[in-house]
């Protein structure tokens, strides 16, 4: 006798995630090789890499135990608690107007967050609770200290994400992220960064900015170019116990497949400030060329594909080494002064 297949209730059938290419996994790396993965710029799962953590073994045991071995560090900070209504199905993106989002946020005490979340779970037609971007190292200390992340500084700090099984909307973020599955299981599905005119996202100035697009059932009609952003994707599911690294820019929609999930992330890499931030140069060229006469766009669009995102060695080749000012290798003393000059000039 055969038994029948078990339903797979995380996803919807035939599924257009079904058929992506997975992300390549790997062991645990050192140092200087997890750094040699940072500069290759690609996304990877990495395995093995937190198995001596305490907080893994309490999220494999139960939810209870988990819950408890967090409640036991508590200090008395309030935490960042999201919730949607059962309505939103788990999902945290956009309401239908795109100025409000189908959660709402405040500050809770951990215990009590925790108690309502075990309660909640496997619960229908129940809310969507969960504990989001937690600071460890201030909230509960003892938890960095039991749990150590050898492979980046002591000063980048885990944040904890723990709740229901929600579905956080495609978005992206300014910094590298490493991301440690401790329960449940996550599915994350990745988009390369020029992806972006394929993904429709949402207004940047209602932060994060999130796509409109459901991946597990995505609206051809309405998104036609979500085909594309689909044909360069990748996914990958992880197993308490799995990491994966995601690149800075990279797009990625996460999944939490089970009742109830804990992640622990680390966000490093976005240390420009002021007018070396790419963020705040984005947003004056939005202002300052977007709307140009067509002729002098097509004259900036010339300038920076030549001289920022062409090769420097042959923009400039034709100067003499000398006289590149900011087309050639800038010292420190350089960039400092051209920082000057750019922050008089934006205070005006």
């Amino acid at each position: 006798m055969v038994e029948p297949a078990r339903l797979d209730r995380s996803r919807p059938p035939h599924s257009p995630l079904d058929g992506l290419p997975r992300i390549a996994a790997r062991g645990a790396p050192a140092p200087a090789d997890f750094a040699a993965l940072v500069a290759a710029g690609m996304p990877v799962v990495v395995k093995g890499l937190f198995d001596d953590w305490v907080a893994l073994a309490a999220g494999r045991h139960s939810p209870g135990r988990l819950n408890a071995y967090l409640a036991g560090m508590d200090r008395g900070s309030p935490v960042p608690v999201m919730e949607a209504p059962a309505r939103a199905r788990g999902r945290f993106a956009y309401r239908t107007d795109l100025r409000e989002f189908t959660f709402n946020k405040r500050q809770a005490p951990l215990r009590a967050t925790l108690a309502r979340i075990e309660a909640l779970t496997g619960q229908e037609n129940a809310p969507t609770l969960a504990i989001q971007m937690l600071p460890l190292a201030d909230a509960l200390p003892d938890f960095v200290r039991q749990n150590p992340m050898p492979l980046l500084p002591a000063d980048v700090g885990p944040k904890l994400w723990l709740g229901g099984a929600v579905k956080t909307q495609t978005h992206n973020d300014r910094d590298h992220n490493l991301a440690c599955v401790i329960a449940g299981r996550r599915r994350f599905v990745l988009f390369p960064p020029e992806q972006v005119a394929n993904l429709y996202i949402g207004p940047l100035d209602n932060p994060p900015p999130l796509s409109l697009v459901d991946p597990e059932d995505p609206d051809f009609d309405r998104f036609p170019h979500f085909r594309d952003a689909l044909a360069a994707a990748r996914v990958a599911t992880l197993d308490p116990g799995d990491a994966i690294f995601i690149p800075r820019y990279w797009w990625h929609h996460v999944a939490s497949l089970d009742p109830y999930n804990a992640m622990v992330n680390y966000w490093w890499g976005d240390a420009a400030t002021g007018v070396e931030k790419p963020n705040n140069v984005f947003l004056a060229a939005l202002l300052a060329l977007r709307d140009l006469p067509p002729g002098e766009r097509a004259y900036w669009r010339a300038m920076f594909d030549t001289h920022v995102f062409g090769d420097p060695a042959l923009s400039a080749a034709h100067i003499p080494a000398a006289l590149r000012g900011a087309l050639g290798a800038m010292r420190p003393e350089a960039r400092a002064s051209l920082r000057r000059q750019l922050t008089a000039a934006f205070r005006t």
